[in-house]
């Protein structure tokens, strides 16, 4: 299992095209929820902060093992992501990958996801 928080920076200008980005995975969500399951992704959440004249997105997510890479997804709602992702995240900024210090997850749980 691979538990992960990473930060990456939106190109300034690009607020907006990023809030349309957001409606679209919520408007779409059943569909987002599908894909999630090729990627064996458990938990997924993108949170948003303003730092200065910067904004931010976090991606929170537990995923196991064998899953694909949603960059090799042939679901329609991925291509749409992948695109406000390349539209959107600014590569000058390096990403932060948080380190990791503990996961608690309540073995019921945990149980579920490892039979999955």
């Amino acid at each position: 299992m691979q538990v992960e928080l990473s930060k990456f920076r939106i190109k300034q200008g690009k607020e907006a095209r990023v809030n349309e980005w957001m409606n679209f995975l919520n408007e779409h969500m059943e569909k987002v929820l599908l894909t999630l399951e090729d990627e064996k992704m458990y938990v997924e959440a993108i949170f948003r902060e303003k730092v200065g004249p910067f904004e931010y997105l976090y991606w929170f997510s537990v995923q196991g093992e064998g899953g694909i890479n949603v960059e090799e997804s042939d679901h329609w709602v991925d291509q749409v992501h992948l695109q406000f992702w390349r539209e959107c995240i600014d590569y000058n900024f390096e990403p932060v990958d948080l380190t990791l210090e503990t996961v608690m997850i309540p073995k019921k749980i945990l149980n579920v996801m490892e039979k999955e």
